[in-house]
């Protein structure tokens, strides 16, 4: 079943990997810590032991707006 672009599939993510945000193309990574837009590569950054591929979406030019964190219910 495709993801929704705007919607993590929360139950998928690893226990603990509390953020979702999708890149520019259209990657979504699961993370551990918090990222932060790396604006001059269209990306999220975290430590690369921080970040889980999660699934490839559609390209997203709002990539920036896509940080999601855990919705409590799921932690």
């Amino acid at each position: 079943m495709p993801h929704s672009p705007e919607m993590p599939d929360w139950p998928a993510a690893p226990e603990g990997w509390n953020w979702a945000a999708q890149d520019e193309d259209g990657r979504w990574f699961w993370y551990r810590v918090e990222p932060v837009l790396g604006v001059g590569g269209g990306v999220w950054r975290a430590n690369s032991r921080a970040q889980r591929f999660a699934w490839q979406g559609d390209p997203n030019p709002n990539w920036y707006e896509t940080l999601q964190t855990r919705p409590v219910s799921d932690r």
